[in-house]
């Protein structure tokens, strides 16, 4: 493969990114820094109606959270001239026909030709109107929408990434509108222009996009352009095995709230569909450098966000205090924060964990005898250096002095030093409560 490849992630801000986008353009970062190349971004906003700046803005502050960052960034809207160039190249090639039927006459002519048991696709009547048809149309304020001229005698053919050997007759294709009434471009024909004009050499997208590239092969063609090599991936589905209304509209914002840390997100997306398994240890230069459509299969590929959440409890037990340091409470060190982090499934419950260490805590109600082996481990704890692994120390004495051992000598100083059942190595957590705060917890039961 050349090392020139070019990716590209081209999202219509017409909304936030879900995971489904998410994962498209992370497979597409990944296929591009795998072999050194390119991955551009490229925001496709002809629809001025729907597109919104803030969903650019959303879109660019999204991938830089992934840590996903283009090569380069295009605009659809700044590119209309081009667009028009082309079209108008293709129209006096005879690629492009003016059509006026309505939406209702064309949903007509698919019900007549289902009944009759055929493909619902267009008759090209609109072939047949004379220069004095239009006219006419023309006078009577009728617009024409405008498609794209399939040939009919080339079958469509490519070798997909992932797919494999893809085969399509254009005589069982409708010939796709490519400009509204209005002059507005609709999706295909202006995403053909730009991977043609901005040399984006692999695409690889959706499975749901076969019968777009099927079109596209020949829109290239008509372009005299080079198609890139395409390769379409099975679509995520749900634990119940379709795509659900929530992993449809699932979005990083809402994962960020999740307390989902980008790392996690990655992990996961990365190796969902392949034969591969998800590998938590593996940050994204190592997932680039392994990644091979050849490990993807045709299966749908299956989100639970149980596993999101496992692996992510697994990123957050791994991350140095450098990464997470601005996020954790004021006064809170490396040695409390590699105390801490093997309890996490998120960065956002270290708060808790760090009360335990500054207190208050709240001790449960303890039965005499312990309330005297709680008293007497106040008298050894007030006596041992603090720096020299009070814990073992503390444990150790006791384990002497009152011939306690297992649970009966750990549980009940745990829980009047941090008020929990369980929670960070007491070896690892004692040290990092003040002395004196710790005597005082353990005489007070």
């Amino acid at each position: 493969m050349s090392a020139q490849i070019t990716t590209r992630f081209a999202p219509s801000p017409t909304g936030m990114l879900h995971v489904g986008n998410i994962r498209t353009a992370l497979l597409n970062w990944l296929l591009a820094k795998k072999h050194g190349g390119r991955f551009l971004l490229r925001i496709d906003d002809t629809d001025a109606a729907r597109s919104r700046e803030e969903h650019v803005a959303a879109i660019r502050a999204d991938l830089a959270w992934l840590g996903l960052h283009p090569d380069g960034e295009e605009r659809q809207s700044a590119r209309f001239d081009v667009y028009e160039a082309a079209f108008q190249r293709l129209a006096a090639a005879g690629r492009l026909y003016r059509c006026y039927e309505t939406s209702q006459e064309l949903d007509l002519k698919r019900k007549v030709l289902l009944g009759r048991g055929l493909p619902p696709i267009y008759d090209r009547s609109a072939l047949a109107l004379s220069e004095a048809d239009h006219a006419a149309k023309a006078a009577a304020g009728d617009a024409p929408h405008w498609r794209f001229l399939l040939d009919h005698e080339t079958p469509i053919t490519w070798h997909d990434g992932i797919r494999g050997p893809q085969h399509f007759d254009p005589r069982q294709m409708s010939d796709p509108v490519v400009r509204r009434a209005d002059g507005s471009w609709l999706y295909m024909l202006p995403s053909a222009i730009d991977d043609a004009e901005m040399g984006v050499t692999d695409v690889l997208r959706g499975e749901d996009h076969v019968s777009n590239t099927a079109t596209q092969v020949q829109m290239f063609a008509a372009l005299g352009a080079q198609p890139p090599r395409f390769a379409h991936a099975a679509l995520l589905t749900g634990t119940e095995g379709k795509l659900s209304k929530r992993l449809g509209s699932l979005g990083v914002d809402e994962l960020r709230a999740e307390g989902i840390e980008p790392e996690a997100l990655v992990a996961l997306l990365a190796r969902l569909g392949t034969s591969d398994p998800v590998d938590p240890a593996l940050d994204a230069e190592a997932l680039a450098a392994s990644f091979d459509l050849a490990r993807f299969g045709r299966a749908p590929a299956r989100f639970d966000e149980a596993d999101l959440t496992r692996v992510n409890a697994a990123i957050v037990h791994h991350l140095p205090f450098e990464r997470v340091a601005h996020l954790l409470p004021e006064g809170m060190g490396a040695a409390a924060w590699e105390a801490i982090r093997p309890n996490l499934t998120q960065i956002g419950e270290v708060a808790e964990w760090w009360r335990v260490i500054t207190g208050p805590v709240e001790a449960p109600a303890f039965d005499a005898e312990t309330l005297a082996y709680l008293v007497e481990a106040a008298r050894v704890a007030g006596g041992l250096d603090w720096a020299a692994d009070p814990w073992s120390a503390l444990t150790g004495a006791l384990k002497e002095t009152t011939g306690r051992k297992g649970k009966a000598l750990f549980l009940p100083l745990r829980q009047a030093l941090t008020g929990m059942d369980h929670g960070p190595d007491m070896k690892t957590l004692l040290p990092l409560i003040d002395k004196s705060e710790a005597v005082a917890r353990l005489a007070r039961g």
